[in-house]
């Protein structure tokens, strides 16, 4: 039963993780971003706050839930 209810919430996990991935902007400046400047505006010192922040730190938190469920669904406890 317990087993039933991780592998579902495993999934929804999974789901978030995806579409939050996808709603992040890319890095695609990267290097010659940051040597022009890029970093130093408004939206790149106040990063935590925005939604991009945001976005990074829910990928952070959602990353470690799933792994953590993988890893219990996987081991011998539930079989």
């Amino acid at each position: 039963m317990i087993k039933t209810i991780l592998t579902i919430v495993f999934l929804i996990i999974g789901l978030i993780l995806t579409v939050i991935v996808l709603m992040q902007e890319s890095k695609s400046a990267g290097l010659s971003g940051s040597i022009s400047g890029a970093a130093d505006t408004y939206w790149g010192r106040n990063k935590g706050r925005s939604m991009e922040g945001a976005l990074e730190k829910g990928t952070k938190i959602l990353a470690v839930l799933f792994l953590l469920l993988a890893v219990a669904l996987n081991s011998s406890i539930f079989k």
